[in-house]
């Protein structure tokens, strides 16, 4: 193929053309994303396939083909409904009602529509650094086992949750009809923040180890007297607690106002740098060898470099769920991540549940990687990472906003050690609002519709408790990540990438969005995605064949035999997972699903290679 330093392009897929067919909640998203990282199509999408095949030629690259499924055909997983069912989505999003309920977005679709443009991506990476051709497959039954993850590791882990799961939970509804989120990582600013609104004291106190649990638990059984206490109040007090505690709150908004204001901004931003790497990134990367990044892990110790980006070191300072999950993916692909500690290390190794003593959710996200622990306020500690940066070729981070460029530590600063590096961040707004409140999944999703589009037409708007936007985003950055490396190979810079929260909301209400900018009714019709009651547990019908599945009483039927009747009409439906902890076992995924070297359980890799 070309050169990579001699190649002119400004995106990672210019000169490329693609074709691609398949369901349009997949093919819409493979398609948008393909066209934002400037490859073209002549073709019509056909949608009427029941895999998503897409081809990418052209750019002195091998064809490279990526293959998306439901779910393997054995296992009756036909749609976007059957697979939320299946995997626990269902179940994980209803913990706040207390029965599982679906999602009326489609999320396992746009996961795996972003999973597939990765594995694209990825093949291209590893072309360009010569490696041969792959086919990439990848399901929406493996997306949405991605997604759950964390919540499946929980499940099966050795003791217990540290914090109750049962109904309950935000928003919250003022004394005037304002439906809020309130966000706060401080117990003392919570506790501020009732004490202003003369909640009781004993409602604060219990209410706060639930809502700090939320994300990890997807519920908040909070006390009553909390939200009897902000209905007390009108929107306007509400905000002046919030401002004098330092507590956060957000009214939802909703998708007429987001589209409204929706500038049509991709979900992330790529900008080359403006200093030249000799040669090409492979004379940076060979540098590694001898500079200052720890010696890699003896043969055996890790799972074993394989896949597209074998040979590439990513360096992570992330936090909680976004960046670390996008690291992950990229381990998963092949390369040797570095996670940046503070002293002592990540505190969240400690978050309970455990397996073996070590945080069961936080294996989730983080096993297979290495550790080095860095001081980020002390300079000489800075020193090591720079120099650590100058030997890398990923530097990824969730910081604060700005709080990189204090630190000596941004895109422009580390270029100046490492011309080729892709210095990637994962924020929650990449500011693009100038009235975003704090970046944390709940109140992305506050602020921008999510909780509207969540739930079907007649019910009221509630963002998912579920970590809709933060395992999104995560996707999100690894994408973009896979497109600066892309993009460094056939340009010979580095290149800084900015991926977010808000672009993780607009991808998936992007439907909603298009439908509000009509005029028309942005959410799906009453009753959308509800479960179907049995004997002994819940069914999932198909999408399409929902309403005449409601027509069948099937509350007096085991689930077999409800699912017996439903299929001798024709209707294709699937039994809701409600404990996570069935799914080991379960037929629908058998064998897929493992225990980690820990004994906390495993989803399988997103994509296989062939």
């Amino acid at each position: 193929m070309a050169s990579p330093a001699t190649t002119q392009t400004v995106r990672p897929l210019d000169t490329l053309r693609f074709d691609t067919s398949g369901p349009p909640q997949i093919t819409s998203v493979v398609t948008d994303h393909l066209r934002l990282l400037g490859a073209r199509t002549d073709r019509p999408v056909h949608v009427d396939a029941p895999a998503v095949g897409t081809t990418l030629v052209g750019g002195g690259f091998a064809p490279a083909h990526a293959a998306a499924t439901w779910a393997d055909p054995a296992s009756g997983l036909a749609d976007e409904a059957t697979v939320q069912a299946a995997t626990g989505i269902m179940a994980v999003h209803g913990r706040r009602d207390g029965t599982p309920r679906g999602l009326a977005v489609d999320y396992a679709a746009t996961a795996t529509a972003v999973l597939a443009v990765q594995g694209l991506l990825a093949n291209l990476v590893g072309q360009a650094r010569g490696a041969a051709p792959a086919h990439v497959t990848t399901g929406a039954d493996r997306a949405g086992l991605l997604a759950v993850s964390q919540y499946l590791a929980a499940a099966g882990a050795d003791e217990g949750e540290a914090a109750e799961i049962a109904a309950g939970g935000p928003p919250f509804t003022s004394a005037d009809g304002i439906v809020f989120e309130l966000e706060t990582l401080d117990p003392g600013a919570w506790a501020a923040f009732w004490k202003a609104l003369e909640a009781p004291a004993d409602a604060l106190r219990a209410g706060w180890r639930p809502f700090q649990f939320r994300y990890a638990t997807a519920c908040a059984p909070l006390p009553a007297a909390l939200h009897t206490t902000a209905r007390s109040h009108g929107w306007d007090r509400i905000r002046r607690a919030a401002a004098a505690s330092g507590a956060e709150v957000c009214a939802l908004r909703s998708l007429a106002d987001r589209a409204a204001e929706h500038d049509g901004a991709a979900p992330w931003s790529l900008t080359p740098s403006t200093a030249w790497a000799a040669g090409s990134a492979g004379s940076v990367r060979a540098a590694g060898a001898a500079g200052g990044l720890p010696a890699p892990p003896a043969a055996g110790s890790l799972r074993e470099p394989a896949g597209p980006l074998a040979g590439l070191t990513v360096l992570e300072a992330g936090r909680r769920i976004q960046a670390p999950l996008a690291a992950h993916l990229l381990g998963l692909l092949g390369a040797d991540v570095i996670r940046i500690e503070p002293p002592g290390g990540d505190p969240l190794r400690g978050m309970p549940p455990a397996c073996s003593g070590i945080s069961a959710r936080w294996l989730a996200l983080n096993r297979g990687k290495r550790a080095v622990e860095i001081d980020i306020k002390a300079e000489a500690d800075r020193g090591r990472l720079r120099d650590m940066a100058a030997h890398a070729d990923v530097f990824l981070h969730n910081w604060a906003p700005g709080k990189a460029a204090a630190l000596g530590l941004d895109a422009d600063d580390l270029a100046r050690v490492n011309p080729a590096l892709v210095h990637a961040y994962t924020s929650g707004w990449a500011g693009r609002l100038d009235d975003a409140p704090m970046g944390t999944d709940f109140m992305v999703q506050a602020r921008t519709g999510v909780g509207e589009a969540a739930r079907p037409d007649g019910e009221p708007p509630a963002p998912s408790l579920m970590t809709l936007l933060d395992v999104l985003g995560g996707l999100l950055g690894a994408e973009a990540v896979l497109a600066g490396l892309l993009l460094r190979e056939r340009t010979g810079r580095g290149v800084r990438v900015d991926s977010s929260l808000l672009g993780a909301a607009d991808t998936l209400t992007g439907p909603a969005l298009r439908r509000a900018a009509r005029g028309q009714n942005p959410r799906r019709p009453a009753g959308f995605r509800y479960p179907l009651a049995t004997a002994d547990g819940w069914i999932a019908p198909a999408d399409a064949d929902a309403r005449a599945a409601a027509g069948h009483d099937l509350r007096g039927l085991p689930t077999a035999e409800a699912l017996s009747r439903l299929r001798r009409h024709g209707l294709t439906a699937t039994a809701v997972t409600t404990e996570l902890s069935d799914l080991h076992h379960d037929p629908r995924f058998a064998g897929s699903i493992s225990r980690d070297a820990h004994g906390a359980p495993a989803v399988p890799d997103p994509w296989s290679f062939a």
